[in-house]
This record gives structure tokens, sequence and C-alpha cells, in this order.
């Protein structure tokens, strides 16, 4: 199946995205979206669906989310000026420090304003599925602070490489379910997650980690973490005396990303630039390059890109990072890429692990493995874009990668001092 539109289609769609009209009234981001889900599951998306329309946007939950943002995340998060990687890239970059939120990441956006929903919906326990870690520990902690039990599903592969944050979702009362079914990962937990919704509707609320499923997780994921690009354009006007030339994030599922660049869509001069894993090589199980690479399909509720084979089987992927390491893709950046608003390129393993490596050199700043997809490309394009300001999504800290590194180093696989 291919999807091809027209020069004024893409207008359109671009226009609708900058508006917010869209996703649709079925959940539809142009061509993809929708709500593909079994048909035990359609009551209970449609109650969220309402209870999202009458909750979201609403005075009083926006103030409940506001000052729980405030108050126990931290926001606004800084944006920091990297004066090292400006020296060295010849730029002027600049980072959004989602890592100095409160749990260490994005995730914890996402994951507080789902909780205080569940809550006010009557949810009677939450289920959440994690890929590095961190939206389990978001999920934790949001649901501690909601005054909620919860179940985290996390592939046992990730268990093992992510044993930091596994502890921590521990510490934070949460149950972690280790899932050893299909490829162990991400993609296996969400099939877990949704099993266990399936079971129980009515009483369990499934909180979603990133801008993927069924209508309406794309939507409200993407409207609850679209205060990371609204800060961090308020702050380079403030901060850095204008917009960015290029902003880049990582892109797994797209979360971090879409938050980041929804509210710059209608910034035609800032180039929008996402970052996906690369892995070890071109071909299908070697790498997580979605939007790169895949071709439409269907996964986990939505239609969207996919990396599967000529028959539509969904493929293993690899990644050093856990949470770039699935098969699919947020359905709104599949559509940013058909009309090519957004730019998706690909970073190898070994490239983030330099940048990393490079980034704490330079700034005293360790990324998440993921956050250094970003910083890999983005000094790329630097080298090509000679004295341009560059926004990077910082999405996270890398305390909970110091076992992949740790094994790394000691293997004699890590980089050694960046060029």
């Amino acid at each position: 199946m291919q999807i091809e539109l027209t020069d004024k289609q893409a207008d359109e769609l671009l226009g609708q995205l900058v508006a917010g009209e869209l996703p649709d009234a079925r959940g539809r981001f142009g061509p993809f979206g929708g709500c593909y889900a079994p048909e035990t599951l359609m009551p209970a998306l449609a109650r969220l669906a309402a209870g999202v329309d009458e909750h979201l946007h609403a005075p009083a939950f926006q103030a409940e989310l506001g000052a729980e943002l405030q108050d126990w995340v931290g926001r606004p998060t800084a944006l920091t000026h990297a004066r090292g990687l400006s020296q060295r890239w010849g730029a002027d970059v600049w980072l959004k420090r989602e890592d100095l939120a409160h749990t260490g990441a994005h995730k914890i956006n996402n994951a507080l304003g789902q909780a205080l929903l569940a809550r006010r919906l009557g949810a009677g326990r939450v289920i959440a599925e994690t890929g590095a870690g961190q939206h389990g520990v978001a999920t934790a902690a949001a649901c501690a602070r909601a005054g909620m039990p919860c179940i985290v599903y996390m592939g046992a592969v990730d268990v093992e490489r992510q044993r930091p944050n596994v502890d921590r979702m521990l510490q934070l009362g949460a149950e972690v379910a280790p899932v050893t079914s299909g490829d162990a990962t991400l993609r296996a937990a969400i099939d877990e997650a949704f099993r266990d919704w399936v079971a129980d509707p009515e009483g369990s609320y499934y909180l979603l980690g990133s801008a993927v499923g069924p209508h309406p997780y794309p939507y409200l994921v993407r409207e609850l973490q679209a205060v990371i690009g609204r800060e961090a354009r308020a702050q380079m006007q403030e901060l850095a005396g204008g917009p960015a030339d290029a902003a880049f994030a990582c892109v797994g599922g797209g979360s971090n990303a879409i938050g980041l660049f929804h509210p710059l869509l209608g910034d035609r001069d800032t180039q929008l630039i996402g970052v996906e894993a690369g892995g070890c090589g071109a071909g299908l199980g070697e790498n997580s390059a979605t939007l790169v690479t895949g071709t439409p399909g269907i996964l986990h509720g939505s239609l969207s890109l996919l990396l599967q084979d000529v028959n539509g089987q969904v493929q293993e992927t690899h990644s050093v990072s856990a949470g770039l390491d699935y098969a699919g893709v947020g359905p709104e950046h599949a559509l940013l890429k058909t009309i090519g608003r957004v730019t998706y390129e690909s970073a190898t393993d070994a490239d983030a692990l330099a940048a990393l490596r490079e980034c704490c050199e330079a700034e005293g700043i360790l990324p998440a493995l993921e956050t250094a997809h970003a910083f890999a490309d983005a000094r790329r394009w630097a080298h090509d874009n000679p004295g341009k300001r560059i926004l990077i999504g910082l999405s996270g800290r890398g305390d909970k990668d110091m076992p992949t590194l740790s094994k790394l180093m000691h293997a004699g696989e890590a980089p050694g001092r960046a060029a």
C-alpha cells in the first residue's frame, strides 16, 4: 500500500495541523491514524474519547495539571545554551532540558496528565507499558501522586538492560511484569498491556506512553507533551534572540518529538528533523528507523508506517537504546513525513554512542541513549550549515543507561574521546 498526496493536499493538511483541526472526529491525521481495536475495547476507547473531550481542556483540569506540572514536575524546564558544543560544531546550540523534569525525562508530562484523567474517569487501576523504563517510572510516580495502583509491562530484554529503572518502579509502588513473548521488547510489552486491558476494559485505565495506538491516544499524548514545544518556542525568543533554524528530536514512538515539533509547525523558517535509531545496519531487523524505511500498515490500533516485510509481517527491531526499539511510529509523524514538513533521518548505534560521549565531555551532561541520536544528527547538520541556531530536545538523562554503557566500556566497544 502506497500513500501519496498532491502538493495542495499536503498544504491543506499542514494548515489543519497548525490550526488544531487534526486529528478529525475519526481520529485521522489525513490518511493515517484511526481506531483499529478489538470490539471488546471499543466501548472503553469511546469512554476515553468522551472523557478527553470533557476534561482535557476544561479550566478545572488544566488548573490542576498546571499546578502539578509546576510544583511537582518542575516546569518550565530550562533552556540551556550548550557553549561547548557550540564551539565544537560552529553553531549556536540550545538544549531543551526535559532531563531536568521529575523522574528524569519528558515522559512525566504525559503520565501525570493521564493519571489525573484516569482518576477523574473513575478507573480502579492503571495499566502501562515501557521500553527504556522512563515511561514506567513516570507512570509509577504519577500513580503514586494520584493515589492509584498500577502494573507496568516491560519486555524481558529491556528489564535486563534497564535494571535501574525497574528498581525505581518497584520503589515507587508499581508492579512490574516482565514479558518474554515475541521480541521481548517494547512491542511485546504493548501487546501484553492490551491483553490485560481487554480482560478488564471497564475497571482499568491504559496509560499509553507514546503518541501511538488507537484514537484518542495519539491526540491525547500530543496535547500533554506539547508543553515542551510551547515552552521552548517562548524561551528561544527570550534567551536565544529568535527562533531556531533547525530543531532536532529523537523518534521512537514519537512523543517527545511531537511535543517539541507540534507547536513549531507554523514556524516555516524552522526546519524540523526527527532522528530514528539506525541500529547496526540498513536491513530489516538491524534498525528501528520506521519513518526512514517503513511502509504503511496497522499496528497497535492505528494506521501508520511500520517496519514490515513484503507480506506485511511486522519485523523485530534493533537499537542500542531501548526507548527507540519499536517497529511503528505515531500517525502524526507519518503524516508529517508524507507532507514534507518534518525531515526524518537515522543515526547508528556507533553515532549515538559517540554523540553521548561528546555531550558528556563538552557540557557535563549525560543524555539518554535515545536523546543521543538527536545529538548525532544535529552535529552532522551543524557541520553542513555553519553559524546556524540549533535547538535539541534533550528528552531524558542517561543514568538509566549506565548498565548498557558499562557493558560496552568493559567490552572495549565504547567510543574514545570525541573528535
